[in-house]
């Protein structure tokens, strides 16, 4: 693989290409199992409204989305960047291009201002990549709205996980997360 370039790249500025290249890759993991990609409700999910797009020569090879959201955790209410969206090629997977992309995304979203917090869900097998790039597992039930727009809860245990952020970050709150919209 070429040299990588990660770009920032506000959600209504993503050019064409980088629309038609963004659903391609998605597609290609995706489809078979959730249809077509629609970069305003990925299958079902929350849109992003920041893109991080690593690039080889003129490809996209990679991408993590976030939005900005006040959510409830317990009695508190935080800010956070719900991240998702994140995926690698196959041609760019095993050469760090997906930790790259994490470690531009934290700087974007401390860059934003205000962000307390990173927060996604995933799955169990992808878990130890995340940790390993400074997210926290916690264990938390969580209130949101699911791909179908139904209200949906889902109890402690599945994998969530969080990057404090910030010149002084501080530790995840507990109680019951409210996400107050779909998830990322």
């Amino acid at each position: 693989m070429t040299a990588l370039v990660i770009d920032s790249v506000p959600h209504g500025r993503l050019t064409t290409n980088d629309m038609a290249q963004l659903q391609a890759l998605f597609d290609d993991e995706y489809s078979a199992e959730f249809g077509a990609w629609d970069p305003d409700q990925p299958y079902g999910y929350a849109p992003h409204d920041n893109h991080l797009i690593a690039r080889a020569d003129d490809d996209v090879v990679g991408h993590i989305g976030w939005a900005r959201r006040t959510i409830g955790v317990g009695a508190a209410e935080l800010v956070v960047a719900g991240v998702g969206g994140v995926l690698i090629s196959p041609r760019a997977r095993g050469q760090r291009v997906g930790a790259r992309l994490l470690t531009h995304a934290a700087a974007s979203m401390t860059d934003a201002g205000d962000i307390e917090f990173g927060y996604l869900g995933c799955r169990e097998e992808v878990v130890s990549f995340y940790e390993s790039c400074g997210w926290r597992r916690i264990s938390a039930v969580e209130h949101s709205i699911d791909r179908t727009g139904q209200p949906a809860t889902q109890p402690s245990g599945p994998p969530i996980l969080t990057l404090a952020l910030g010149p002084t970050p501080r530790m995840w709150p507990a109680g019951t997360i409210e996400l107050r919209g779909r998830a990322w």
